[in-house]
């Protein structure tokens, strides 16, 4: 696992709220939903109380800087069995169908490997939860009020080097200038980038503090959350 997957976690208890009827354009139908992920009573369009917050601050700053703009969320809070089920489906896309016990162990060690470069491991362990099983996770673009996205260059879950976030940075200025509109506002909100994902943000959980801490070494962060469904 990724090494912020051992930072530790003091639960806060917090509870997932609702991120409908905030100003958020929803990606419906939900994308995971959309291919039979079961998420039962679980809602993906939920987040802990203070992320929900965090995001509407950094929603007033994108508006001061255009208007026009608003946040297309298409992911939010991912129980750890649903990120278990999409951690196949990766899998099942890139070896054209196949479950990972149909590949011979060579081919698939290589496709594992494709797999977690976007999708973080699965884990019944408490102390290294998936990101959006925290509840302090959020998928999310730029678009105009009227659903048209901001282009970025690459959506949402591509599984390539276009989905790092500088990766158009001597390519596409524009596209790169996109990327850092969006990093600029969540960052202004207290939110921290997926090293590797220009759309992913979080605040709070283990990724956010050990991103936190490496800059600045002398200020240690605790996450403040860990996985939702065992509240």
């Amino acid at each position: 696992m990724k090494p912020y997957r051992s930072h530790p976690i003091a639960e806060c208890g917090e509870p997932l709220v609702s991120l409908e009827g905030l100003g958020f354009l929803l990606t419906t139908p939900h994308p995971y939903q959309a291919f039979g992920a079961p998420y039962g009573s679980a809602n993906p369009w939920t987040a802990r109380r203070s992320v929900v917050e965090a995001l509407s601050k950094a929603l007033l700053t994108l508006k001061r800087l255009n208007p026009d703009w608003t946040f297309r969320i298409f992911d939010a809070y991912r129980p750890n069995a649903i990120q278990s089920f999409m951690v196949i489906h990766e899998f099942m896309t890139l070896s054209g169908g196949r479950s990972p016990d149909a590949v011979p162990s060579d081919e698939a060690q290589i496709l594992w490997e494709r797999t977690y470069r976007i999708w973080a491991e699965p884990s019944d362990d408490p102390g290294s939860p998936p990101p959006h099983s925290t509840g302090a996770a959020i998928d999310l673009t730029l678009c105009t009020r009227d659903g048209v996205d901001v282009p970025m260059g690459s959506p949402i879950d591509e599984n390539s080097d276009r989905s790092l976030p500088d990766f158009f940075l001597e390519k596409e200025p524009d596209l790169h200038r996109h990327r850092l509109q969006l990093l600029e506002v969540m960052q202004s909100a207290g939110f921290e980038r997926h090293p590797e994902e220009w759309w992913h943000f979080s605040l709070g959980d283990q990724m956010w503090a050990f991103t936190r801490e490496r800059k600045n070494p002398s200020n240690p962060q605790i996450a403040r959350y860990g996985r939702a469904d065992l509240l």
